[in-house]
C-alpha cells in the first residue's frame, strides 16, 4: 500500500490550499482556521473526502495566537508523523491594496505578526517540508523601519533550508494551469537534516510549469448558463454542452449539478456601464470619454474600480473584495450586463465544480477570493510528493 503523506493546514480559510493536497492523496491531520463560516466549508469538504465525524468535529474556529494552540493541534495530530505544514497568514496587511488604504501603511496591524505563530507551530512539529504562501507585498513590508521578510527568513532558517531569491520564490498561478494572473510568494522549506537541495524543488516546479498551457476566462466559464442580474439558484441540475481541457480537470465527468451560480442585482446605471465596457472592451476612462451620462458621482474612482475580464485572457487576480462589489470583475459577455457569480469566481480560482461553500453569497465571495487556487496547490503537492517518496 502506498504511504499516505500527512499535512497540517494553518490559516486554512475555505481549504483551497488543502484541496490541492487532498487531490494528491495527502491526509489532513489538522486545519486551523479562525473564521466560523470557513470552518463550515472545511468540514463540508472533509465529508466529501470521507473523513470520520470525530476528525471533522475537531475543525472549529481556532485562534492561532492562543496560548494553548500546540495542545489544540496535538489533539488532532496525536502520534502521527507530520510530512508538510502549509498555510499563508492573512495577507491584507502585506498587500498593496491594504497598504494603500491605511495612512500608517498597516504598521500597527497585528496581522503583520501572525507569521510568528506559523513559525511557532513549524518549529514544534518540524515537518520535512513547509509551504508558506503570501502576497508579493510581503517582500516590501516594513515594520519599525525593518523589512519584515528578513525576520521571517531568519526565523525559518533555524531548522529549514530556504531560498531568498525573489525571482524564484515569486510564482504566478497562471503558469500552473489556473485561469488567472495571481503572483504569490511561495516559500518552500526543506528540513536541514534532509539531503535535499531546496533549489531542486523549485527547479522541479519550474519544469512542471513549462509543460502547462495558459488557460483563458473563456475556457473556464463560457459553458455556464447565461444569467441576467438577480437570476440564478444556489443549486441547479446542469451538464455543460462543451467541455474544455480545463473543465476536464475541475469537473467530474458524470456530475449533474451546478452550485452557487447566482448573479448579483445591479442598478440600471451599472448595468449600462458593464454592457458598454464589455461590448467595446473599454476601460473606465474610455467609458467616461464616450458616455458622459455614465460618469460616476464619485468621479475619483480609479481606472481599476470597474474592470472587464476578457474571454481571450486569464482573469485578473480574484480578491476577497468581491464580497463588497464585483465591479472589478465584469462578465465579458455584454448581453449578461453583470459581474461574476460565486461559481464563476470559483472556476477562475480552479475550485472543482463539486466543491460546495455552505454559506451566504457574501461569505462565498470572501472565501473564494482569499483562497490559494487548488490547482496551483496541487502542483506543489505533487512535486513535494516526489521528494517525499524518494526520501522513503
Amino acid at each position: 500500500m502506498k504511504k499516505k503523506y500527512t499535512f497540517i493546514d494553518l490559516f486554512a480559510g475555505a481549504g483551497g490550499f488543502a484541496e490541492g493536497f487532498y487531490q494528491e492523496g495527502y491526509k489532513a491531520l489538522s486545519h486551523v482556521e479562525f473564521d466560523k463560516y470557513a470552518c463550515d466549508t472545511l468540514k463540508e469538504r472533509m465529508r466529501f473526502y470521507k473523513y470520520n465525524e470525530n476528525e471533522i468535529e475537531k475543525v472549529k474556529p481556532t485562534d492561532i495566537t492562543s496560548e494553548n494552540i500546540l495542545k489544540i493541534i496535538d489533539d488532532c495530530v496525536q502520534d502521527n508523523d507530520v510530512d508538510v505544514i502549509i498555510g499563508g497568514p492573512p495577507c491584507q496587511s502585506f498587500s498593496s491594496q491594504g497598504k494603500a488604504r491605511d495612512p500608517h501603511g498597516m504598521k500597527k496591524d497585528p496581522r503583520n505578526y501572525l507569521y510568528e505563530n506559523y513559525i511557532k507551530v513549524l518549529n514544534h512539529y518540524k515537518p520535512k517540508f513547509f509551504v508558506f504562501e503570501n502576497v508579493s507585498g510581503i517582500l516590501s513590508t516594513k515594520v519599525n523601519g525593518e523589512l519584515i521578510i528578513h525576520k521571517i527568513y531568519e526565523d525559518m532558517k533555524k531548522n529549514y533550508k530556504i531560498i531568498e531569491d525573489k525571482d524564484k520564490i515569486l510564482l504566478n498561478a497562471v503558469d500552473f494551469g489556473v485561469p488567472q494572473e495571481r503572483k504569490r510568494v511561495i516559500l518552500i522549506g526543506v528540513r536541514r537534516d534532509l539531503n535535499i537541495d531546496v533549489n531542486d524543488v523549485y527547479n522541479e516546479l519550474n519544469e512542471v510549469s513549462k509543460k502547462i498551457e495558459k488557460v483563458t476566462v473563456e475556457e473556464a466559464i463560457s459553458d455556464l448558463p447565461s444569467l441576467l442580474p438577480g437570476e440564478g439558484k444556489d443549486l441547479v441540475k446542469f451538464r455543460p454542452k462543451k467541455v474544455s481541457k480545463y473543465l476536464e480537470q475541475i469537473r467530474p465527468e458524470n456530475y449533474d449539478y451546478l452550485h452557487h451560480h447566482v448573479a448579483r442585482n445591479h442598478n440600471s446605471l451599472d448595468k449600462e456601464r458593464y454592457k458598454h465596457m464589455s461590448k467595446n472592451k473599454w476601460t473606465l476612462e474610455e467609458l467616461y470619454e464616450n458616455k458622459a451620462h455614465l460618469i460616476h458621482p464619485k468621479k475619483r474612482l480609479f481606472n481599476n474600480s470597474y474592470v472587464v475580464q476578457f474571454f481571450d485572457k486569464p482573469s485578473k487576480t480574484i480578491i476577497a473584495h468581491l464580497y463588497k462589489d464585483g465591479n472589478q470583475f465584469i462578465h465579458p459577455d455584454h448581453s449578461q450586463e453583470r459581474t461574476l457569480t460565486p461559481r464563476e469566481a470559483a472556476r477562475l480560482q480552479s475550485f472543482p465544480d463539486n466543491f460546495v461553500f455552505p454559506c451566504s453569497k457574501t461569505q462565498q465571495y470572501k472565501q473564494i477570493g482569499n483562497a490559494v487556487p487548488p490547482l496551483f496547490a496541487k502542483q506543489i503537492a505533487k512535486v513535494l510528493k516526489k521528494f517525499l517518496s524518494e526520501k522513503n
